[in-house]
Formats: C-alpha cells, sequence, structure tokens
C-alpha cells in the first residue's frame, strides 16, 4: 500500500503522529495505550490474571472503542464516495480537535476517548475497498516485515525493499518521542499539535487528490 513515494511519505506521517498521540496516551493513562491495542490486550490478560478489575475494564474499554473508531474508518471506504481518504483525515482531526476540547474544558475522559476513536480511524487511511490495508498505529507488522526483507536481499532479492517498513517504525518511534516530550511541557494540551497536524495531512491530501483529477 505504499508503492509510491506520496503513499510512503503520507504513511509515515500518519505513523509518526500516531506515535505523537500514543505517547501522549501512554504517560496520560500510566502505561496504557490508545493506538497500540496489542499491549492494552496483555495489559488485559495481565489485570485478569492479577485480579486487577479496575484496569482489566479500562484495557478493555479503550480495546473495544478503538476498535469502533476502525469500524468507522472501514464504514467510509465502503460508502464508495469520492474523496475517502481526505474524508478520514478530516474525521480524524475533527475527533482529535474534540479531544483537545473536552481537555480544555476540563474533560479528560472524553478526550481519552476521542483520541483512541481517532486512531482506529486512521488506519482505514489506506483501506481498500473493505480489505485489512496498512496498519499505521502499530508496527510489529512493519518490523516482521523488515525481518523478512532483509532475509529476502540477502538471498538476492531486492536489495532495499525492507527500508519503507524501516521508516514506518522510526516515524512512530519519533512521534512518540515528540508526543511524550509535548505532554511533559503541557500534558492533554498537547493534542492540539496533533489536531493541526491532521488538519494539515487533510488539505495536503486533499490537493493532491484535486490534482490528480
Amino acid at each position: 500500500m505504499v508503492e509510491s513515494r506520496r503513499n510512503l511519505a503520507l504513511a509515515c506521517a500518519l505513523s509518526a503522529l500516531a506515535g505523537y498521540v500514543d505517547g501522549i496516551g501512554f504517560l496520560h493513562l500510566g502505561g496504557l495505550f490508545v493506538s497500540f491495542m496489542s499491549g492494552n490486550s496483555t495489559r488485559l490478560g495481565v489485570s485478569l490474571a492479577g485480579g486487577h478489575w479496575n484496569g482489566a475494564l479500562q484495557a478493555f474499554g479503550l480495546i473495544v472503542l478503538f476498535v469502533v473508531g476502525a469500524a468507522a474508518g472501514s464504514l467510509i471506504v465502503l460508502g464508495r464516495g469520492a474523496r475517502r481518504q481526505p474524508l478520514i483525515l478530516l474525521t480524524e482531526a475533527l475527533l482529535l480537535t474534540a479531544a483537545a476540547s473536552a481537555d480544555a474544558l476540563g474533560q479528560p475522559n472524553i478526550a481519552v476517548v476521542a483520541m483512541v476513536l481517532a486512531m482506529g480511524l486512521e488506519n482505514a487511511v489506506f483501506q481498500i475497498d473493505g480489505g485489512a490495508g496498512l496498519g499505521l498505529t502499530y508496527v510489529t507488522g512493519a518490523l516482521v516485515k523488515v525481518g523478512q526483507l532483509i532475509a529476502a536481499a540477502l538471498s538476492g532479492g531486492a536489495r532495499w525493499a525492507w527500508l519503507p517498513n524501516l521508516l514506518l517504525w522510526t516515524a512512530l518511534v519519533v512521534g512518540a518521542l515528540l508526543g511524550a516530550s509535548a505532554y511533559r511541557w503541557i500534558n492533554l494540551a498537547a493534542i492540539w499539535f496533533a489536531a493541526g497536524a491532521a488538519c494539515a495531512f487533510c488539505a495536503l491530501v486533499a490537493a493532491t487528490a484535486k490534482r490528480k483529477d
């Protein structure tokens, strides 16, 4: 799904955005995630094993919200309307703006809900016709592909085919670094920067799609 330089650049930008938001969420929630559901699933199992019911409920709630966001993004794709990619990004920008606004109004829990929905939704940006698409808010699959494609390169395959997946991982780590730094500076108000970035990505994608038409 990153067959062009444009798509690779967008995928890396959105992966960095996901890392940024997840870094903020991780610190705010004390070790839970707003985009990395594998981590939350592990926390769910560990909490259940230890009888920490509140922690288990919190992890499960985040997982459910993420799935709802992913489903909403898929519904936009399945709608088969024009400008689906910009519409997904606009919806994500609105959710992140809602999160920042909720925090400003003293409603941090609502802010977290909007953040998780936005992260689930983002994964539909490169989805086509209901397929799985490209995961942008988690990079385990990308790292697996890095290893597999390095092995293929060593066996005579494409020399640099692994690089795009490594760039996705790097972007998410850099985004998490920036998000954690911003949270330590201004707490959840750091989401305003994410909302602004999502608006900018939406505008750029819409402009690019218009030129292509």
